[in-house]
């Protein structure tokens, strides 16, 4: 379903995402854990079509998302790290909006958004304004959202954040269960290693733009002798506390270099 090989990112000097490669099966949660700053939004942002890469090669289905941008997109439904709902519209004129504009049929999308909302025990919220919304409604709405087109990919850039322990579970069972009866496969960033060791089926663990190791969980603890999947990923990406927005600054200063050379 999804290849990388040797994908590179870099800003001027500065490398963000240095020579990774992995595959991602079909129907198979994927994981793709690292600290702050460590490449993994950069990632994501090239399979989704928002950035172009330096180097290397991607395929989605067998498309790649440089050279087939719009076929890739209908590809793929994705819940950013950051809220994307119009929270003055009701749940139900989100889902609909977004039906629109992928082209889903009036008749489908009526029964997928109420199939969806009712999937993710919303629909009785439906006719609600998003911003009397909880943290995991809105949530629960952005992946049935992100679900309306019938993707074959499902991208979730850390989709618990600040979210309730029973939200969190909840969520979790949601789509676990759409990839067990749909056949979803899913792309998760996560700093919870706790919904990472119980949902995926396999993780790969990026740290400073590489990827340092991958594998299930189960074989990642193995390799370093970890009795839990952190123990692991400290073992794997150390202890000391990272700068979130530290890669990101460099990066900005080195493209602000370029294009001060350029003038």
């Amino acid at each position: 379903m999804m290849r990388v090989e040797h994908l590179v990112k870099t800003f001027g000097e500065f490398t963000a995402v240095g020579d990774i490669s992995f595959e991602v099966a079909k129907g198979e949660i994927f994981a793709f854990l690292g600290p702050n700053g460590a490449g993994k939004t950069t990632t994501i942002k090239m399979l989704t079509t928002l950035l172009k890469p330096t180097s290397g090669r991607i395929e989605l289905d067998g498309l790649d998302p440089v050279k087939h941008q719009n076929k890739v997109r209908r590809l793929f439904g994705i819940v950013f790290q950051d809220p994307s709902l119009d929270s003055d519209l009701t749940a139900y004129e989100n889902m609909e909006i977004h039906g629109v504009l992928y082209h889903v049929p009036r008749a489908e999308r009526r029964e997928r958004i109420e199939s969806l909302m009712k999937l993710f025990e919303i629909w009785d919220r439906r006719d609600l304004q998003v911003k009397k919304f909880s943290g995991g409604m809105k949530r629960r709405l952005e992946i049935a959202r992100g679900l309306l087109h019938t993707p074959k990919i499902l991208f979730l850039d850390e989709p618990t954040l600040g979210l309730d322990p029973q939200s969190r579970n909840q969520l979790w069972t949601h789509v676990k269960h759409l990839n067990e009866t749909q056949q979803v496969t899913v792309f998760l960033t996560t700093h919870y290693m706790d919904e990472a060791d119980r949902v995926a089926h396999r993780i790969a663990v990026i740290d400073h733009g590489r990827i340092v190791a991958q594998g299930t969980p189960k074989e990642l603890k193995e390799q370093t002798n970890a009795d839990s999947l952190e123990q692991a990923f400290l073992t794997l990406t150390g202890s000391s506390i990272r700068d979130e927005g530290a890669d990101a600054a460099d990066a900005m200063r080195q493209i602000a270099k370029m294009w001060s050379q350029k003038r």
